[in-house]
């Protein structure tokens, strides 16, 4: 018997109102005592943010009706399958806040079972064996307005099948040579039905069991019974099932299976500016297009978590956007604002200059240094306290804070123009120097009002607030500006192109000449901060040492410039 209680933390999402309605029916009309549902990765891959939303929702149903929710690996094709993705899959499920308890199932562990129910349809005339090569199966099952042919194998009788069964197990056979085929109608209007293969000869060493096995079964006759044996009772799978589940259901039938579970389909996640086929992100690892599938940039939960996403926000993420059978796409924003609205309540404010431009303040003596009192949360500074950041004659402000002919409504440093230094003074720019042979500007030039901070200092006129480091005691970090993996929204269309014609060359720009707070240097590894007007950044677990931290770029925040800019 399985146990039975599993634990999960809290909070979980809550989406599924559609699939909600058919539980409170089957709970009402007694059909179902307790609700078990399963998430059934295959080992083939990184989950991705897909994946987090079947997570959620399976994990959160089952907490949510006081049920159970299975982590069972449908591992039924071991040539594509790693230990390296079971670790990775289990690591990915606990970190985005759900735990299956004693509930970690395989389907391997139900290969005996599977081959005796196999056994039994050859013996009741309903599986047989049959010769034909894959191709020929292919062409033999016909198409959507013609029904398919019959397999010249398929009147075997089933003393030669189940002879013929055996001696497949027993490796008698070469790979590819022989399948068992369900014998179900080669003229429904379901392709499904029409003789679909159950097991193959593949001569694979599987991770689980060895080489005890060298036929396998399909995913399409292993998931239902595994469901069975596991007292599944809400099967709930992505729309590309739906055509599958008179199959599924046509498998129950036949069979003594020690429960019948349902199955109930919902539209899979599709998310701008990015892809999720396993093939097409494989084909991102393996042709070095990302640094693998941890990278900042990858839809993965790995590349996530490693670009500083909170299991918190994409748990919102995934209640926000619902469950619906219609496809739809969501917009990559929407998970970026999930990100930015969580972070914001938990992300000290610091100062770091991207790309550095000197500002020397010509009325403020050389050797002066003065020690700013600069809040973690602007909003609440009781909060979290303050820090204190060095103030002197020279400092560093961005080089895009600065235009020597400005247009309308760019309201930071120019000639004459006068702006706060964020938390410090009011200064205003009186000249810059240029490089001579280059002609860029390579300084500021300004003066500082003294009585402009304390009590009863002006707010200034025109001018907006920038930030600012010590030209003296900032301390050099390394940053990386993730973006979109993609530059446009749909780049797996299905025109015939190649996706990866459209990867975004400026997905990944790294800033090596950065100036942060001088608390900077002592960010460890996982700690997530926000750069005043620049966005939210992570310290990246996996290439900052001690005293060398790395920043990575979890999203931007909203520029009101660069949309008046763009607007023209």
């Amino acid at each position: 018997m399985l146990p039975r209680a599993t634990t999960m933390t809290e909070p979980t999402s809550r989406p599924g109102g559609l699939i909600r309605t058919i539980i409170d029916g089957d709970l009402a009309s007694g059909k179902v005592r307790e609700v078990v549902t399963r998430f059934p990765p295959e080992p083939n891959g990184y989950l991705h943010i897909g994946h987090a939303k079947s997570i959620c929702l399976n994990f959160g149903l089952a907490r949510d009706y006081g049920g159970r929710c299975h982590l069972r690996f449908d591992d039924t094709n071991p040539g594509r399958e790693d230990v390296e993705y079971i670790d990775a899959i289990e690591r990915d499920v606990r970190w985005l806040g759900f735990d299956w308890g004693p509930h970690l199932y395989h389907a391997a562990d139900y290969f005996e079972q599977l081959w005796q129910w196999a056994l039994l349809l050859v013996e009741a005339g309903k599986a047989y064996v049959c010769d034909l090569s894959a191709d020929q199966i292919r062409e033999h099952r016909g198409t959507l307005t013609e029904p398919g042919r019959p397999s010249p194998y398929r009147t075997r009788s089933v003393e030669e099948n189940r002879d013929l069964f055996s001696r497949m197990r027993a490796g008698e056979f070469p790979d590819g040579s022989r399948v068992l085929r369900a014998k179900i109608d080669m003229a429904s209007p379901n392709l499904n039905l029409r003789d679909p293969v159950m097991y193959r000869i593949r001569r694979e060493r599987h991770h689980r069991t060895g080489d005890a096995w060298c036929v396998y079964p399909t995913y399409d006759w292993a998931h239902g019974q595994s469901d069975a044996i596991e007292g599944i009772t809400h099967s709930i799978c992505t729309l590309e099932f739906e055509d599958h589940r008179p199959l599924y259901e046509w498998f129950l039938d036949q069979l003594p299976v020690p429960s019948r579970p349902r199955q109930i389909e919902f539209a899979r996640l599709n998310l701008s500016f990015t892809v999720m086929s396993k093939r097409m992100l494989m084909e991102l690892v393996q042709g070095g297009h990302v640094q693998g599938w941890d990278d900042p940039r990858m839809p993965t939960i790995a590349g996530m978590r490693r670009r500083g996403y909170t299991p918190e926000a994409i748990r919102d993420f995934c209640e926000r956007i619902g469950v619906a059978r219609a496809d739809s796409t969501v917009d990559m924003a929407l998970l970026e604002n999930c990100i930015r609205q969580d972070l914001n309540e938990r992300a000290q404010r610091v100062m770091c200059v991207h790309r550095p431009l000197r500002l020397v303040i010509e009325n403020y003596a050389d050797d002066r240094v003065e020690e700013i009192e600069a809040p973690f949360f602007p909003d609440d500074p009781p909060r979290m306290g303050s820090r204190k950041v060095p103030f002197c004659r020279e400092l560093y402000v961005e080089r895009d804070d600065f235009m020597e002919e400005p247009p309308k409504k760019f309201f930071r440093l120019a000639p004459g123009r006068e702006v706060r230094l964020r938390w410090s003074y009011l200064v205003k720019c009186t000249g810059v120097r240029k490089d001579e042979r280059t002609g860029e500007i390579v300084e500021l030039r300004c003066t500082y009002d003294p009585s402009s901070i304390g009590p009863g200092a002006p707010a200034g006129k025109k001018g907006g607030t920038i930030h600012w480091v010590s030209a003296r005691h900032s301390v050099p970090i390394q940053v990386r500006l993730y973006d979109r993996l993609f530059g446009v929204p749909n780049p797996a269309r299905k025109d015939g192109g190649d996706f990866k014609e459209h990867l975004n060359p400026e997905s990944l720009l790294v800033l090596t000449g950065a100036r942060g707070e001088p608390g900077l240097v002592g960010a460890t590894a996982g700690e997530r901060v926000q750069f005043e007007r620049k966005g939210f950044y992570f310290v990246d677990p996996v290439d900052s040492k001690p005293g060398a931290p790395v920043f990575n770029r979890i999203v931007s925040l909203r520029d009101s410039w660069a949309k008046i800019a763009a607007e023209g």
